[in-house]
């Protein structure tokens, strides 16, 4: 199980990278404007707010990617930051767009029950 779970950590970890990509750098792109559903001009008004955003997401899989490098004393930091990414996903499921839910929040869960039974 540790295996499945060291997997699902290492692509959610890879998902926020490329939510970074998206938010920081492709926000106002064509990639951008299709990933999140908004016009240029609304892109472009909250182009410094989607890059403050996309750091964050690195600091999350930064979280993710230490904890797996910590192996088996990586389990606090593993709970810690799959829990706030879990968290983030629930709020902006709740605040922003249910996708979020399904994009952030469910791989978040899933990744926290394999990280626990294992």
């Amino acid at each position: 199980m540790s295996v499945v779970a060291n997997i699902a950590l290492t692509l959610i970890g890879l998902l926020h990278i490329y939510f970074l990509v998206l938010e920081m750098f492709l926000w106002d792109k064509p990639a951008g404007l299709r990933a999140f559903g908004q016009s240029l001009q609304a892109a472009t008004a909250s182009k410094v707010l989607a890059a403050n955003q996309g750091l964050y997401n690195g600091f999350l899989a930064a979280g993710l990617f230490w904890g797996l490098i910590l192996g088996t004393d990586g389990f606090a930091v593993k709970v810690f930051f799959l829990s706030c990414i879990l968290i983030a996903g629930l709020y902006g499921g709740a605040t922003a767009g249910r996708k979020i839910l399904f994009v952030q929040a469910l791989p978040a869960a899933i990744g926290l029950i394999l990280v626990v039974l294992s």
